[in-house]
């Protein structure tokens, strides 16, 4: 082989490596799985460029069910570099604009509280089995009664080293719990949400700091509730408003906690 012939073999090389860089992006697969009798359907994201394990993040929807709004924070996670479930807790097919079928869906599964922490926890066994993910890195995000889910994940003393809700309702651990987790926790919380009393945040600071827990709240001025979802004044509901700033900014602050979370 002459040197004109080489230099052509390696130019094609450089030129398919490239292009396979290029063509590496993130993943969606449907994750059918079940709890109990319910069939459910996850959604897994990771970026197939990333080689090796790295850490698995669940993503748990808002009270609407596993919508698109949900599925593309996954998507952005996993562009991130990390692999994420997207769990559904409601069953598959389980997704609506309505704010009365919402409510009725959510409190079927808060009514119970110990089917609701099993629940998270098997969209946590399925994230944690999977083979690009470190088994012993793990977190989980929430938006409203996804945030009050992965504060449930804290008290169940689900392994996970962290847990981020975002305008999450915030419910207290019982307080006969002995809460056995070292999970730290990021609370972004809009200052304008009508859906929490003052007197319920300072209830729920207190039980976290009786349970001997690591967190942090960042309270965002003039935000509402569902600050983080474009789609949230489509809704028609009073107190439910995407705030660009503070989504710009809690999804700024998750990255930092994430960043100290796994380094």
């Amino acid at each position: 082989m002459n040197f004109y012939s080489r230099s052509g073999l390696l130019l094609i090389m450089v030129l398919c490596g490239w292009s396979s860089v290029v063509e590496a992006r993130v993943q969606l697969k449907s994750i059918p799985y079940s709890h109990g009798e319910v069939p459910l359907e996850g959604v897994m994201a990771w970026d197939d460029a990333i080689e090796g394990r790295r850490p698995g993040i669940l993503v748990v929807h808002e009270w609407w069910g596993l919508n698109d709004y949900a599925r593309t924070r996954a998507e952005q996670l996993a562009a991130l570099g990390y692999v994420t479930l997207a769990v559904d807790m409601y069953g598959k097919g389980r997704v609506t604009t309505h704010a009365d079928e919402a409510k009725q869906w959510m409190q079927q599964i808060t009514t119970n509280v110990e089917m609701w922490q099993a629940r998270a926890k098997e969209g946590l066994r399925i994230l944690q089995a999977d083979p690009r993910v470190d088994p012993t890195r793990l977190a989980a995000i929430g938006y409203c009664f996804g945030g009050a889910t992965v504060m449930q994940i804290v008290y169940n003393g689900a392994p996970v080293k962290g847990v981020v809700s975002f305008h999450g309702s915030l419910p207290l651990p019982p307080s006969s719990l002995t809460i056995k987790n070292s999970a730290k926790i990021l609370i972004a919380h809009g200052a304008a949400d009508p859906f929490l009393t003052q007197d319920h945040i300072a209830k729920f600071k207190f039980a976290l700091d009786g349970a001997g827990l690591d967190w942090y709240m960042v309270t965002y001025g003039g935000a509402q509730h569902g600050f983080t979802n474009p789609s949230a004044d489509q809704y028609g509901m009073k107190g439910v408003q995407y705030q660009e700033q503070a989504d710009r900014r809690s999804w700024e602050h998750m990255k930092l906690f994430f960043d100290e979370l796994f380094r």
